[in-house]
């Protein structure tokens, strides 16, 4: 019976997709759950897997096409067995001898064999057959062209042109032309969004990081052991940031046309790398979440990226953002708002530093934050007045605790 494989059902921010990857070719066994097609959108890659056991007969749309939510992409007969590879003709009753097949006129070659060896001025004579009885194939003639190509003999005094040739072939410039992909598309469209529809503006500070990588090392084997994951510090970014946004109701917000529109609830994006790029799944309801909670959740949505199995959901909303170029040796950079989110957290490289304590110079483990905003509608005292406050809180942690 031959059913209608069809794209995903796409959500409303998903116009369409792009046929990425075809796991399964017509003729080829399928079992029913199996992977056989990934439909990559501007966000997540999509996954469409046999509806029962059979096969594809026919392939619609092919790796690159763009394709519509529930287009049809291919036709599949459940229950069909594999075709039979076409078994191998019976060989001759008396077989002509290699020397023969090779030396005999053009005639013994295929137009597409000779074509290539005048293309490539060959010698066949100087080329392994492997079709019937020691013919050239066209494959054999490929093969042979991509092999390095042995350096003619030389007198040992007159090296020069071998240099020469080895020279010219490390000094080619080469260039290679690819179609952005649907994800990085889409990030680069909504990075000049942002540059030219909001009033991003940065402001920074920096924090020392020496009270939280003192509890961490006092604590961190006892919180593995009992919550079964390790002890981050984005952990403890995300919950100084909820009580900063707390206190500062317009860093939560976000701008629709002429309306403003504040969140009671705190949905934190926390930027995470992938294969495919950056992606920024969401921590919903962070607020209600503990430090173990939310460590967990970014180590799972972490494996779901590298996996690449985030789904849209995973990464739809949000009302605040985080992100942490340290990870990747970043001492200072500005992130970029991701619309309609009015502000952005950026962390860093902790990096030891000399500072001034109470009169003494001491050597510090130090972070700078940097925050992005959206001056239409935080004002420059409030956002700097909330950077201060993830300060205060990372510096102090007892008060993430007591909520002061």
């Amino acid at each position: 019976m031959a059913i209608e494989i069809k794209a995903p059902v796409f959500p409303e921010s998903v116009a369409d997709g792009t046929v990425a990857t075809w796991h399964k070719k017509p003729g080829e066994a399928v079992a029913r759950d199996e992977l056989i097609v990934d439909i990559e959108t501007d966000k997540v890659v999509l996954e469409v897997v046999a509806p029962a056991d059979g096969v594809i007969s026919q392939v619609l749309k092919n790796e690159g096409d763009t394709v519509l939510s529930q287009e049809v992409l291919a036709l599949f007969e459940a229950g069909a067995a594999a075709s039979a590879p076409a078994p191998a003709p019976a060989p001759a009753a008396v077989a002509a001898p290699v020397v023969a097949e090779t030396s005999s006129a053009d005639d013994a070659l295929s137009p597409a064999v000779r074509k290539l060896i005048a293309e490539h001025n060959l010698d066949p004579a100087r080329i392994a057959g492997t079709g019937k009885g020691g013919r050239l194939t066209k494959e054999d003639v490929e093969s042979h062209l991509k092999k390095p190509a042995a350096p003619a003999a030389a007198p040992a005094a007159a090296p020069a042109p071998v240099a020469q040739a080895i020279a010219m072939a490390v000094g080619d410039r080469v260039e290679k032309r690819v179609p952005m992909t649907r994800l990085r598309a889409k990030v680069a469209e909504r990075l000049l969004e942002a540059k030219q529809s909001t009033a991003m503006l940065t402001t920074f500070n920096e924090v020392n990081m020496k009270p939280v990588m003192d509890l961490r090392k006092q604590y961190a084997e006892k919180f593995e052991k009992v919550h079964g994951v390790r002890l981050g510090f984005m952990s403890f970014f995300v919950k100084a940031a909820i009580e900063a946004l707390k206190r500062f109701p317009a860093v939560n917000a976000s701008i629709d046309g002429n309306d403003i529109v504040y969140h009671g609830f705190y949905d934190v994006g926390v930027a995470v790398s992938s294969d495919r790029g950056l992606v920024v799944p969401i921590l919903r309801n962070t607020e209600r979440m503990s430090l173990a909670e939310v460590e967990k959740t970014i180590g799972d949505f972490g494996k779901k990226a590298k996996d690449g199995k985030l789904t849209i959901d995973d990464m739809t909303g949000g009302t605040f953002t985080i992100s942490n170029g340290g990870v990747f040796g970043s001492l200072l950079s500005t992130p970029i708002l991701n619309p309609p989110q009015t502000a952005i957290l950026g962390m860093h490289k902790i990096q030891e530093r000399p500072m001034a304590v109470n009169g003494q110079v001491v050597i510090l483990p130090m972070m700078y934050l940097a925050l992005s905003y959206d001056h239409r509608l935080i004002d420059g005292k409030e956002a700097v007045s909330f950077l201060v406050a993830i300060k205060e809180l990372v510096e102090d942690p007892a008060r993430l605790l007591l909520e002061i």
